[in-house]
């Protein structure tokens, strides 16, 4: 699915303000990408997904820990509730510059209360602000998620903008700092001497004086696919619409994590793999089933020419087969198992000793047998007698009704 990604100017929008975007049509590399107002954007494919990206300028980071019992069905159905916010309110409250009724709070994905949170903050009615600018020109955000997130693992540090503006971001299990560049600003990261130094080509030169080592290039528009296909969504407590919304939400982002990431490739394709031997085998064996099913109908059909040679095409073997036979009893007088004499003789057989009959009504395969009468036990034998000779036999009043084959 297209995905347009827009970053969320700093200062208060206008008409001509421009955005940062970046559009992708798989989610690993950007089609199209530059600095336009919005109502100048290039056209994306319909349904395409709106992807809001928060800079990592406008958010602080804070790791809490939840008391028990914090995050239950409310968190999980609707994205947060008041009482929540309230919680977090407190844990936070020393920590934060600003009012906390004016900050906005979104909590890490699959955030649990038995293991330290990290929980992002930022600046309520800008935000909103910046969300309502986008939906007045048409481009209603499906997802907030932040520029940089803490504890991705392996710490980094990004040289972003250019020479005039640049910045020193760096993001590991610590948290995000966002720092000037300079000396000063490299000595009090202390981060690791392994950590990835990466740039944008504008401050490529920058970042190699100040850290001594190679910096390896990334085009901002490479960030903005990375942040976009994170887990993350500040899109919680008031900013969630509904708990379906939000169950929806999850469910796109996990099939987006599979469908894009790069460390989902191998299952991927392992998938698409097993997807295809499976079609191949279901393939095969419909085809080796049709060739049993083939051989079957040639030895019916051999069958029926060799007995009778006469007989040039076979279309309904089982029906010409037994055409074929009664024509042939028929020209020779045998009697065939639907006649009087068979059943009668089925019947004599079966039926107790010193029972006569007082009349017989006969119609093709069908034998009707007045004055026999039997007792439930005795019944019941010449029923399974008869049944076992593949005869189907009942009581009708004080007739015996037979029948060859079935229930008469």
């Amino acid at each position: 699915m297209t995905s347009l990604i827009l970053v969320l100017p700093l200062l208060p929008a206008g008409p001509a303000t421009p955005y940062d975007y970046a559009i992708s049509i798989d989610g690993e590399t950007a089609s199209n990408h530059g600095s336009v107002p919005l109502g100048l954007l290039p056209p994306v494919a319909s349904g395409a997904e709106v992807v809001a990206l928060v800079p990592a300028q406008a958010l602080s980071w804070h790791q809490v820990t939840l008391p028990r019992g914090t995050l239950g069905r409310a968190w999980l159905s609707d994205g947060g509730s008041p009482r929540l916010r309230n919680v977090l309110v407190g844990l936070l409250e020393e920590r934060l510059l600003d009012e906390p009724a004016q900050l906005h709070f979104a909590l890490a994905p699959l955030a649990r209360d038995d293991a330290p949170v990290w929980v992002a903050a930022c600046d309520r009615a800008w935000l909103r602000a910046a969300l309502q600018a986008l939906e007045q020109a048409g481009k209603t955000a499906a997802r907030i998620v932040p520029e940089f997130v803490p504890d991705t693992g392996t710490p980094a540090v990004v040289l972003t903008g250019d020479e005039a503006h640049a910045r020193i971001i760096a993001s590991g299990p610590r948290g995000v700092l966002v720092l000037p560049p300079g000396s000063a600003s490299v000595a009090l990261l202390h981060w690791p001497a392994d950590a990835a130094i990466v740039a944008e080509p504008a401050v490529a030169a920058l970042a190699e004086a100040l850290f001594q080592r190679p910096a390896r290039l990334q085009l901002n528009a490479e960030r903005w696919l990375q942040a976009a296909a994170s887990g993350w969504d500040l899109a919680q407590f008031e900013l969630v619409n509904s708990g379906s919304g939000r169950a929806w939400k999850r469910l796109a982002a996990a099939l987006r994590t599979l469908a894009r990431a790069p460390r989902w490739r191998a299952a991927r394709w392992a998938m698409a793999a097993l997807l295809l031997t499976q079609l191949a085998g279901i393939n095969a064996w419909a085809w080796k089933e049709q060739n049993l099913l083939q051989e079957k109908r040639s030895a019916l059909s051999q069958a029926v020419t060799s007995t009778f040679p006469h007989v040039k095409l076979v279309v309904y073997p089982q029906q010409q087969m037994e055409s074929e036979l009664a024509a042939l009893r028929l020209a020779t007088g045998a009697p065939s198992g639907q006649d009087l004499e068979s059943l009668l003789a089925a019947l004599a057989a079966a039926a107790p000793p010193g029972k006569p009959l007082s009349g017989i009504d006969f119609v093709t395969g069908e034998l009707r047998a007045k004055g026999l009468m039997l007792a439930p036990v005795e019944q019941s034998q010449l029923q399974a007698q008869l049944q076992a000779r593949g005869i189907a036999a009942r009581m009708d009043g004080d007739m015996l009704v037979l029948k060859v084959g079935g229930r008469p």
